[in-house]
């Protein structure tokens, strides 16, 4: 059975965005304690299955194997059902079908799986971290890191963690492979298109990792440099709920009002972009309060009140027989019967079955239009109305 990833070094390659772009938060936020959420096992089981399955599909295991390491580890697991299995598949195939192109070209190129504590301690102070899946061929180099939420989408394109890894990698393996460039691929595959990849020389990777991450690592590590709250930043940092830079930063962001007494939609849109974090951050006040409420200590001016509760059945069969007992008809007290959601069809059976059999059954009707900043990739809304306009004009 694979074994659990090490803990996460102080600067680890997983949180390098946060603190490669805010330096002081490695040291801040490591006087956190690092608690485990749902969403964390989820995908640290997800990693165990999709491993079980590539040693599989690699040959590395017999299948009678694979089968007993799947079935114990289900019944130990919260969180293993259909899709999770279906996307360990979908990602292990990946695998098997990249060793088998690359090693049409080069017989011996070199596979390994959840390589732990790759190195690259020599641009941050006893930093590592662990690649999922490393291919060496020739003078080329891959990692490949499989991803499974879909929350947030993760791109391949100028990642840190990624670039990190690959500098582990090439610690590894350039002493004996005359590496020259490297390929970084993230395989997401509960999101559509959850598939992205990025290429660079070896030569470029080691100066981005003199010049950048080496100065900036070193202030890191000390706990030095300037803070830098923003909504990339601050969405993973364990200190986000009680970092005075973050506060200090939301609190001033509306200090300029403007003269007039209407602002434009123009100054709207400035606010709003400015105000990205302001949400999330009012949410992770919100957490701090309640975790502090529930712990016994006073927090000045709040207190803990039962919410809202919806009533209940205690027992729905016996509900039913009193109903019926009382003279009413089955008929009228359950409702028809309903499908459960096409989310929780995926779920229960996996996405491909559910493709196969109601390929023809599903759609897609066009989204509500909705907000978004230029720097976004999803192309800009048409109303069908403004279609429709410009194909009359034709």
């Amino acid at each position: 059975m694979p074994k659990s990833k090490p803990a996460h070094a102080l600067l680890s390659a997983s949180g390098s965005a946060r603190w490669l772009e805010c330096t002081p938060s490695a040291k801040l936020e490591s006087t956190i304690p690092n608690t485990s959420s749902s969403y964390a096992q989820e995908g640290t089981d997800a990693h165990t299955v999709a491993e079980i399955a590539t040693r599989y599909w690699l040959g590395e295991i017999p299948e009678k194997d694979y089968e007993n390491q799947i079935a114990e580890f289900s019944m130990t697991s919260t969180y293993y059902n259909a899709e999770m299995q279906e996307c360990a598949i979908d990602y292990a195939k990946f695998i098997r079908d990249k060793v088998k192109s690359v090693r049409e070209s080069c017989p011996d190129a070199v596979v390994e799986l959840e390589v732990k504590e790759l190195d690259f301690s020599q641009w941050a102070p006893k930093g590592y971290g662990t690649g999922d899946c490393i291919i060496v061929a020739d003078d080329w180099l891959e990692i490949i890191d499989f991803k499974y939420g879909k929350g947030y989408r993760v791109e391949a394109f100028n990642n840190p963690q990624m670039k990190l890894y690959a500098l582990g990698a090439i610690v590894r393996y350039g002493q004996v492979y005359d590496i020259e460039n490297v390929r970084m691929t993230i395989i997401q595959p509960r999101l559509t298109g959850g598939q992205s990849s990025d290429e660079m020389s070896v030569k470029e990777l080691l100066e981005w990792a003199e010049t950048y991450v080496k100065p900036r690592a070193k202030l890191a590590y000390g706990g030095k440099g300037k803070f830098s709250p923003g909504v990339d930043t601050c969405k993973f940092c364990r200190a986000k709920e009680q970092c005075r830079a973050r506060a200090e930063h939301n609190l001033k962001l509306f200090d300029e009002a403007p003269d007039t007494l209407l602002i434009t939609p123009n100054e709207a849109g400035a606010i709003l972009e400015k105000a990205a974090d302001i949400k999330a951050w009012l949410s992770d006040l919100e957490n701090l309060l309640l975790k502090t409420l529930f712990s016994g200590e006073a927090v000045e001016g709040w207190k803990l009140v039962e919410g809202r509760s919806i009533r209940k059945y205690v027992d729905e069969v016996m509900v039913a027989e009193a109903m019926k007992a009382a003279g009413y008809e089955e008929a009228v007290i359950y409702k028809p019967k309903e499908l459960i959601t096409l989310t929780q069809m995926e779920k229960d059976f996996g996405k491909k079955a559910v493709a196969e059999v109601l390929a023809d059954l599903i759609m897609k009707p066009q989204g509500k239009p909705t907000l978004a900043l230029l720097k976004d990739k999803r192309p800009a809304f048409a109303p069908d109305e403004l279609l429709l306009e410009a194909f009359d004009e034709e």
